[in-house]
């Protein structure tokens, strides 16, 4: 027996053995269910610290709850729809689809590595088709019902990134992306 523990040695064999037997995909049956779903990550390239202390919290939830006989669904996605991911894409002279989806795949695997017990076979893209073509409808039949409304607001403007800013994205008067000072900007909302 070795004194050290190397984790490359035994983690990727007990992870194939996870996979082939699907140990973490939901299935419907009887026991009281139960869902844990952690905030979806940006993919900009690499999990850092504190997706770590994020994933695995939500990690640990689910897990003791699999112990008292819960049926978990712990699903993972990407929040990969927006201006952010645009601009580093051609930042780097890469296609923003492609930019993202290679980013993707290097984060799934960080994550896959970490062992965390996510049901991957219903794995989010919002970047897709697929799912955002519901939240177009949605919003389109809020604005039919009279739901939707417009209205002056100040927000904050990234310079750098051509976007608004939502508050947890500032930080010390900078975006937290491209560390431009941002300015306070009327803007219309809405339709």
């Amino acid at each position: 027996m070795n004194k050290q523990y190397e984790p490359s040695l035994i983690e990727k064999d007990i992870q194939s053995a996870w996979e082939n037997e699907k140990k973490y995909e939901a299935k419907a049956d009887n026991r009281e269910k139960f869902y844990c779903l952690s905030m979806f990550p940006y993919p900009s390239g690499k999990l850092h610290m504190g997706h770590v202390r994020n994933y695995t919290i939500g990690d640990v939830i689910s897990r003791f709850k699999r112990m008292n006989n819960f049926n978990v669904f712990q699903p993972m996605g990407w929040d990969a729809f927006g201006l952010p991911a645009e601009n580093a894409a051609i930042a780097n002279k890469v296609s923003p689809k492609d930019w993202t989806n290679q980013n993707i795949e290097h984060m799934k695997q960080q994550l896959i590595s970490l062992g965390l017990g996510y049901d991957w076979s219903k794995e989010l893209r919002t970047c897709e088709p697929e799912y955002y073509k519901w939240e177009q409808l949605i919003f389109k039949k809020f604005a039919d019902k009279g739901l939707v409304y417009r209205k002056k607001a100040i927000v904050n403007w990234d310079p750098v990134d051509n976007t608004v800013l939502a508050n947890e994205q500032v930080v010390d008067g900078k975006g937290w992306r491209s560390g431009a000072t941002l300015r306070l900007k009327k803007l219309i909302n809405g339709l």
